[in-house]
């Protein structure tokens, strides 16, 4: 895998420069991206024909090794080396095996103010400390669709971890996004960067706030789902190929038939559902504490831990 990323696509049969730029302005700048697409996708994005598209991406495959079997054991000892980023609450750590997870999509969701963004906030400076430290000595990508991005948190929890406050916000590339089609470009271009730029983590905050505002009724329901599974499988492959923790925030809304129980949902639907590794529900409680409870996990069984949010950040 290490010589397939030193590769360029230029090596790939029948792709010289013009191809080339065209795949890398669509977002196809690795030999991995292209490996993992479809022979559809890459005629649409280089402008080439369905039999080109196809021998491109056998070729990539075969360099990125894509579609191997491995016995289960070889995975077993692939996860033991999988980084873990701490949340600075080890009740909330516990709960979620160790920390954020690296080869991973993490979902939190909740309503305004239970502390999505706060928790954010604080993976952008924890994934800056050394690995004795449950940190990826790594820096973050912040992608914000809401202008929840405050720099001035930042500075109190670096400060709280007596971190360097300038060299830890120097340590965050932030981009704001304002739609849909350029929160999918910049999740494309940001794998262009992760590995020159020592990216660790990648936050959207939040990943459907522009899906739910562009993509109003029934009539548009289907294309905003296509959309954003599009858009969230470059994700899942940015965190398993790259080796990154991707961590997204959600919106929730009520449903008013629900007589019983906890009313609201996540946004996304089935698609969001799916796509995302571990979800977390977090919800505001008494004497301003927060509740995170496992909604949804393939390794963590459901649990929940308490958590406060103080003024140099996350704390049990």
């Amino acid at each position: 895998m290490a010589e397939a990323l030193k590769r360029s696509i230029e090596s790939l049969p029948g792709v010289g420069p013009a191809i080339a730029e065209k795949l890398r302005e669509s977002g196809y700048s690795t030999i991995e991206s292209i490996a993992v697409t479809t022979a559809a996708e890459l005629h649409d994005a280089a402008e080439i024909g369905e039999v080109q598209a196809k021998k491109i991406i056998a070729a990539a495959r075969e360099i990125a090794k894509i579609g191997e079997f491995v016995t289960a054991d070889k995975i077993l000892e692939r996860r033991k080396k999988i980084g873990i980023i701490t949340t600075s609450s080890e009740k909330l750590d516990e709960l979620l095996g160790g920390g954020i997870e690296t080869q991973a999509v993490t979902e939190v969701f909740g309503e305004f103010g239970s502390g999505k963004t706060q928790l954010a906030h604080q993976l952008c400076v924890n994934v800056q400390l050394p690995s004795e430290r449950k940190g990826l000595d790594g820096r973050a990508v912040y992608v914000d669709t809401e202008n929840t991005f405050r720099p001035e948190r930042i500075r109190d929890m670096a400060v709280a971890l007596e971190l360097d406050p300038i060299k830890t916000l120097q340590n965050i590339l932030y981009v704001r996004s304002y739609n849909t089609d350029q929160q999918v470009l910049i999740a494309e271009k940001a794998e262009e960067m992760i590995e020159k730029e020592n990216i660790r983590l990648m936050i959207i905050d939040s990943v459907t706030s522009h899906f739910r505002a562009e993509f109003i009724g029934r009539s548009v329901l289907a294309n905003r789902q296509a959309k954003l599974n599009r858009h969230l499988m470059t994700l899942h492959r940015m965190a398993d190929l790259r080796d990154i923790a991707i961590f997204v925030t959600n919106q929730v809304h009520a449903r008013p038939d629900m007589f019983f129980g906890d009313p609201t949902r996540p946004i996304g639907g089935h698609i969001l559902a799916h796509s995302a590794t571990t979800r977390v529900y977090l919800r505001k409680s008494k004497g301003g504490r927060r509740i995170a409870r496992i909604y949804d996990s393939p390794n963590l069984p459901e649990a929940e831990a308490v958590f406060i949010i103080t003024e140099g950040g996350i704390k049990d």
